[in-house]
């Protein structure tokens, strides 16, 4: 006797499939929450690299400034 064709309702399921695909789905979870999280270190360290190199031109201008004075007489 032929066994019964499944209907479209009644999809074989594999169960590792599922168990596949909520993996893959916590995998790209995990990758967007870790760059969105390295997106805002970086932020964090353009700032501070931007706020030393501002100090630093300040200093060296100040110190010109100062040498220039002292070597001219102003």
């Amino acid at each position: 006797m032929a066994l019964p064709a499944p209907s479209e309702d009644e999809a074989p399921v594999d169960p590792s499939a599922i168990e596949l695909r909520y993996r893959y789905h916590r995998a790209r979870r995990y990758a967007r929450m870790q760059a969105r999280q390295e997106r805002r270190l970086a932020r964090y360290r353009f700032y501070i690299v931007m706020t030393v190199l501002l100090a630093l031109a300040t200093a060296f201008v100040l110190g010109s400034w100062h040498e220039i004075q002292r070597l001219f007489g102003l």
